[in-house]
């Protein structure tokens, strides 16, 4: 990560010096911040790189109020592709990242030690940026698969995703609300693109995969082949959503994937979080700048599910406590009273 941080330090301050600048860039005045997302063929990513953007002003950027960037004075960030949601808070709490996306409720668990990080030490130091985007869980399956509820997985080929993706933990939680282990499938472990291929390929019959929709994978993959979301409804979702109020029952609407109908489902809330280290003032810019109207524009146009991003709901299902550098700007907003 060093020889990185020094090469594009270096990168820009070649850029200063060509562009004829008279001040000074020194490395001293430049900030990393990384943001962990998830796999590049889903939804995580290219939001992250929307936001890396938006909060983003390098030494020399012109002024916000001369149509350049109204992000943070020297700081550059970088959406960074993890293995997803549990990955990135062990990143943040570790110290690896700076920061990340991940699900509500492996956040809620992971701070507070329980559910299915029951018996792992407690993620106290966790807090939370920003509710960013509602996340359906996607069960997807070729039409003519025969696959029409998750009852019917029993003995087939299913990804579940890498055990350190929020998908992964919530796939298993399905499973065991309809009444099947991981024992009664042949479950795999591919991501995004390669769990697409492996379904128009024969070497799997079904895939688990949490995202905003429309998520890139699986909108490829409908363009090239007839498939079906299977619906994950009745008794066994209204069990899951009892249980854990981090789950509501949603649907995904009819052609969010070419030729697939509406199909009912569950959802979580996809959240940025990071360290209770983290400086306060740095967490504080970050903050507004994600939240300014240069930023708001960035994310209509960035990505679909940019336009559900939004300071109303920018509070919607925390589980964890807020940084103190964004609780400062909320009260300053008048969201948090």
């Amino acid at each position: 990560m060093s020889f990185l941080k020094n090469a594009l330090t270096s990168s820009l301050l070649g850029m200063v010096i060509l562009s004829g600048l008279s001040s000074a860039v020194s490395a001293a005045d430049l900030k990393f911040f990384t943001i962990g997302t998830g796999g590049t063929a889903y939804t995580y990513y290219p939001v992250g790189g929307v936001i890396a953007n938006a909060i983003s002003k390098p030494p020399g950027s012109r002024a916000c109020s001369e149509g350049g960037s109204c992000g943070v004075d020297g700081l550059i960030a970088s959406a960074v592709s993890s293995r997803g949601s549990v990955d990135n808070i062990n990143a943040v709490i570790s110290g690896l990242r700076d920061s990340g996306f991940a699900q509500s409720d492996v956040a809620y668990w992971a701070y507070t030690g329980t559910g299915t990080m029951e018996g792992k030490k407690p993620s106290t130091d966790l807090r939370a940026i920003a509710a960013l985007f509602e996340e359906h869980i996607h069960l997807v399956a070729l039409a003519d698969s025969g696959i029409n509820s998750v009852a019917d997985l029993k003995g087939k080929r299913v990804s579940l995703d890498e055990p350190g993706s929020g998908t992964y933990v919530d796939a298993k939680l399905i499973l065991d609300a309809n009444g099947i282990s991981v024992k009664d499938i042949q479950a795999e472990a591919l991501k995004g693109n390669a769990a697409s291929e492996a379904l128009r390929n024969g070497k799997i019959d079904a895939f688990f995969t949490v995202a905003g929709y429309p998520t890139g994978s699986i909108v490829e993959l409908a363009s090239a082949e007839k498939i079906k979301l299977v619906p994950i409804d009745g008794a066994a979702a209204k069990k899951l959503t009892d249980k854990y109020g981090f789950f509501s029952q949603s649907a995904i609407p009819e052609d969010a994937y070419e030729g697939v109908a509406k199909t009912a489902t569950v959802a979580v809330g996809a959240q940025w979080y990071t360290s209770a280290k983290q400086d306060d003032e740095l967490i504080y810019n970050i903050t507004k700048a994600l939240w300014n109207e240069k930023s708001r524009t960035l994310l209509n146009v960035g990505h679909a599910k940019g336009k559900t991003i939004t300071v109303e709901t920018a509070l919607d299902g925390v589980g964890v406590p807020v940084h103190t550098g964004a609780e400062r700007f909320y009260k300053e907003i008048g969201l948090i009273k």
